[in-house]
């Protein structure tokens, strides 16, 4: 195995990573059907700003509730893979600090960008979402009312939410995941644009 690692050009030694290429074929996705993002002007003929705000996060929770979204903010401790979201292999978790536990550090086989032989996802941010932050099987009021919440939400502004889900380049790997992974509905650009405008309105969530 060291000798097909090195073939592949492996620069560093991934004790996980001969398992992750071996999987890859267990796990093989299904892609699910890509979908556009309706722009943030297509709700503009909605005159009651409340029900627009409701309206433009619908239409973001398309991306939110997305499995490149909910993989990286499970309930519990365990990361998600894939389409169809199964528990991460090799019984991942996300230690203390989201970044993977001592022996199994998130960056041991998630590297600075996705490694596209191994099918295995990057980012030089790589890590989980705060426990305080899973969405997994939240309704999306639930989790619209998470993300606005200060106490949950890493003490984020409404401004601060905007900026993060519109720049934010680890948000952003999920428009560019690689490894035959379907991408999140749309653009960053026009889910920034659907998160601005439903904050501009309100940030009035969905019933629950």
């Amino acid at each position: 195995m060291r000798i097909v690692l090195a073939a592949l050009g492996i620069a560093i030694a991934c004790p996980l990573l001969a398992g992750l290429l071996i999987a890859s074929a267990t796990f093989a996705e299904s892609p699910l059907q890509v979908r556009n993002l309706k722009p943030a002007a297509a709700f503009d003929a909605i005159s009651d700003p409340a029900e627009k705000s409701v309206a433009l996060f619908r239409e973001a929770g398309a991306v939110i509730q997305h499995p490149r979204c909910i993989n990286c903010h499970p309930a519990g401790d365990r990361p998600l893979q894939g389409d169809d979201m199964h528990p991460h292999i090799q019984n991942v978790v996300r230690g203390e600090d989201n970044l993977g536990s001592i022996a199994m550090r998130c960056s041991t086989c998630h590297r600075e960008k996705n490694f596209e032989p191994g099918r295995v996802p990057g980012h030089p941010l790589w890590h989980l979402a705060p426990i305080e932050m899973g969405w997994e099987g939240k309704s999306l009021g639930e989790i619209c009312e998470q993300i606005k919440d200060p106490k949950r939400n890493g003490g984020k502004s409404l401004a601060d939410i905007v900026r993060h889900m519109a720049d934010d380049t680890l948000v952003g790997w999920g428009w560019a995941p690689g490894g035959g992974r379907t991408p999140a509905p749309g653009t960053q650009r026009e889910f920034g644009e659907l998160i601005k405008a439903w904050a501009d309105t309100g940030a009035v969530c969905p019933g629950t």
